[in-house]
């Protein structure tokens, strides 16, 4: 079994992971709410390096709260920020103007939870790469067993090999392995399943 957390415009290793295990992936929405993690910061690629977009959540500073009760804060205009910011980051990409109007509405409505927000823009990204992967929920915490992979450990990492792909910012960059799925997305369009499928987990 792979153990995925709600993310946040999930990485290329999450994405690979639904691509070719979709039916072994159960993402787990009863942990607790892990500061500083990708269940609500994503990683970019722009003109001035890597970036990160945080959503703004309520209570952050709360220990042990689950995933599930975790609410959006708008008080702040991080949505206006993490949208000029994907502009400016890959209007010039060859994919942008395809996907872009599926991804606004994500900028400009509100979610209550930061979980039914993760969830509708993964299903988003899955759907807008071609992937046919559904995706499976745990009812109560899931107890990590011997031979699964766990992708909620906060420091754990990545053993994932990608091929490269094309990336933006690549005459002044060098590639940047397992950003945000956007990032892949934008530049490869409908080819990006084929590198998600190639990907060694």
């Amino acid at each position: 079994m792979i153990i995925l957390p709600s993310t946040y415009l999930g990485s290329v290793e999450y994405f690979a992971h639904l691509a070719q295990h979709g039916g072994d992936c159960v993402i787990d929405l009863h942990e607790n709410y892990v500061k500083r993690s990708e269940r609500n910061r994503a990683r970019i690629m722009t003109a001035n390096g890597v970036m990160e977009l945080s959503v703004h959540v309520c209570n952050a500073n709360r220990p042990r709260t689950p995933m599930r009760d975790m609410r959006i804060d708008y008080s702040k205009r991080w949505q206006h920020q993490h949208w000029v910011a994907i502009l400016s980051a890959y209007r010039s990409s060859p994919y942008f103007d395809y996907y872009a109007p599926m991804l606004e509405p994500f900028y400009t409505r509100h979610y209550e939870f930061l979980a039914d927000y993760n969830t509708e823009l993964t299903r988003l990204l899955l759907k807008a790469a071609g992937i046919d992967a559904e995706l499976r929920f745990s009812e109560a915490y899931v107890e990590a067993a011997p031979g699964d992979t766990d992708l909620r450990l906060k420091k754990r990492e990545s053993r994932m090999v990608s091929p490269r792909y094309f990336q933006l910012f690549s005459d002044r960059w060098p590639f940047v392995p397992n950003l945000s799925f956007l990032d892949l997305l934008m530049s490869e369009g409908p080819s990006s399943i084929g590198v998600l499928r190639d990907c060694r987990l």
